[in-house]
C-alpha cells in the first residue's frame, strides 16, 4: 500500500488487503457501557489499510460502548497468508481480522471463520450485493464486506485536448473511437495495455456474465472455451491493438503508471493509486491527470470490473464472539464506514454512503462500475491458478499472437485443470 504517497496527491489507493484480527466472548448477551470491562479485543489489519483518524475514532467509540480495550496489530504483506493460517489454528487467534475478498472462501471452507448470519440480518440488509458476494460461501455469511476498489480509465487531459476530444466517452465504441483519434491526430500512444493485463480481462468476462471455471462432477475445470469468455477476449484484443505494450507482459512489467508518467500515453486502465506512480515519475503530469469510469457496451451500464478489496471476519475459535460482533457493528456503522471511505478513498459497502466520496474524482469514477463488478471464482482451488506462470495470462498472449480463442483455451486447459486440482 502506498497510502502516504497517494494521500499527498489526493489520489485514492489501496491494494487488496489480507489480515487477521479477533474478538468475542463466551458470556452471552453482554451489552451497554462497561458490558465487557476488563476484556481486550485483538484486531489484525494490514499495513496501510486503516486511516489514522478512523482508527483513533473507532477505537474510542468501541471502548466507550463496551468498556473493553481494542488492540490493533498491524500486519505486513509478506508472509501474511501463512501467518494467518497458523494463527487461526491456534488457541489464541486474533479475534477480528481483515481478509482479502478473494481469499475468504478458502478460509471459510477450512473452518477458520465464524458464521455471521445474525450480523447480516442486523446491519447488512443494504450491503452492496456485488461486494457481499465474496462473504457468502455455500449460502452462509462468513464475513462482512468492508471496502473495494476497481479499475478506472486514467487519462492525460492534455493529449485528449490536442486530439480535439472535448468529452469523455460513455460507451465502449466511443472509447475506441476516441483512442483511434488520439492515434491519428497526436504523436501519443493512444492506450497503454500490455497483453497479460489479466485483472482487466477478468473484468471483461464478468461483464459478459462468463465463468472462468465450471463444475465437472466433483471437481472444477477450465471454462475458457466458453463463447462468452471468447467474446471478452475479443474486446480486450480490440483495445490492445491500439497499444505498443508487449503482448507477453503484465501491467507491472514495467509498471504502467511509470510509463504513463512520461506524458506520451493517452490513457491507461488502472487502479486509482497508479496515478501516484505516474506523478512520482514526473511531477509535471499531475495537472493533466483525469479519471472516468470504464465505458461498457451501452451508456446505461459500465464495463465489468474486478473488485479488489477486503472483508472483515471473526475467527471461529475466538472466545470473544459477542465482543467481536460489537466491534463490527461499530466499525461498519454508517458513521464509521462513511468516514473510512472518505479518508481512505475506497468504495464503501453501501450505495447510500457513496456521498462520502465527494471531492475525490478517482473514487467517484470507480463508483458506477461497482454494482456490476465481481471477483475470481469463489473456490479454494483458485489460489493455485494465479501462481506464475498464470495459464490465463498465457491464454491471452496466445490469442493476441494470432491463435483463435478456442485453440488458445485448448492450449492452456491442461495446466489450468492441473492447478484446479490442487487445493490450497
Amino acid at each position: 500500500m502506498k497510502r502516504k504517497l497517494i494521500a499527498a496527491i489526493g489520489v485514492a489507493g489501496m491494494l487488496v488487503s489480507v489480515a487477521a484480527c479477533g474478538g468475542d466472548d463466551k458470556d452471552d448477551k453482554k451489552s451497554g457501557a462497561d458490558g465487557f470491562k476488563g476484556e481486550t479485543l485483538t484486531l489484525w489489519a494490514m499495513d496501510g489499510s486503516t486511516p489514522e483518524k478512523w482508527q483513533k475514532d473507532v477505537t474510542a467509540a468501541f471502548e466507550k460502548k463496551t468498556g473493553a480495550k481494542l488492540k490493533f496489530e498491524v500486519q505486513q504483506w509478506n508472509g501474511i497468508q501463512q501467518k494467518l493460517t497458523t494463527a487461526l489454528s491456534e488457541e489464541n487467534p486474533p479475534d477480528v481480522f481483515e481478509i482479502g475478498n478473494t481469499q475468504t472462501a478458502a478460509y471459510a471452507k477450512t473452518g477458520g471463520l465464524a458464521e455471521l448470519g445474525d450480523l447480516k440480518e442486523s446491519i447488512g440488509a443494504d450491503w452492496t450485493e456485488s461486494m457481499n458476494k465474496a462473504s457468502v460461501i455455500d449460502g452462509k455469511q462468513y464475513a462482512a464486506p468492508w471496502f473495494v476498489l476497481n479499475r478506472v480509465v486514467i487519462y492525460n487531459k492534455k493529449i485528449w485536448a490536442e486530439a480535439g476530444i472535448k468529452d469523455t466517452p460513455k460507451t465502449r465504441d466511443e472509447f475506441l473511437k476516441d483512442l483511434k483519434q488520439i492515434g491519428a491526430k497526436t504523436d501519443a500512444e493512444p492506450l497503454y495495455m500490455p497483453g497479460q493485463f489479466w485483472y482487466h480481462f477478468v473484468g471483461l468476462t464478468i461483464g459478459e456474465g462468463a465463468e472462468l471455471v465450471k463444475k465437472d462432477g466433483d471437481k472444477y475445470v477450465s471454462n475458457l472455451d466458453d463463447p462468452k469468455v471468447a467474446k471478452a477476449m475479443k474486446t480486450y484484443q480490440e483495445f490492445q491493438k491500439l497499444s505498443k505494450a508487449p503482448k507477453n507482459k503484465d501491467e507491472a512489467t514495467p509498471q504502467q503508471g511509470e510509463v504513463f508518467g512520461k506524458g506520451k500515453t493517452g490513457a491507461m486502465i488502472a487502479m486509482p493509486w497508479e496515478a501516484a506512480l505516474a506523478i512520482k515519475a514526473d511531477k509535471k503530469i499531475e495537472k493533466d491527470i483525469g479519471y472516468f469510469t470504464i465505458p461498457g457496451a451501452t451508456a446505461a451500464k459500465p464495463e465489468g470490473v474486478f473488485l479488489g478489496g477486503s472483508n472483515l471476519a471473526i475467527a471461529a475459535t475466538s472466545e470473544k464472539q459477542e465482543l467481536a460482533k460489537e466491534f463490527l457493528k461499530i466499525a461498519l456503522s454508517d458513521k464509521f464506514e462513511g468516514q473510512f471511505a472518505k479518508e481512505g478513498g475506497v468504495i464503501p459497502n453501501k450505495k447510500s454512503l457513496e456521498s462520502s466520496l465527494a471531492g475525490n474524482p478517482a473514487a467517484k469514477a470507480m463508483s458506477p462500475a461497482t454494482p456490476g463488478g465481481g471477483i475470481t471464482p469463489l473456490i479454494p482451488e483458485w489460489g493455485a491458478v494465479e501462481n506464475p506462470p498464470n495459464p490465463i495470462k498465457n491464454y491471452m498472449t496466445a490469442v493476441l499472437n494470432g491463435k483463435s480463442p478456442a485453440d488458445a483455451a485448448k492450449q492452456v486447459e491442461g495446466e489450468l485443470n492441473k492447478r484446479l486440482s490442487q487445493k490450497q
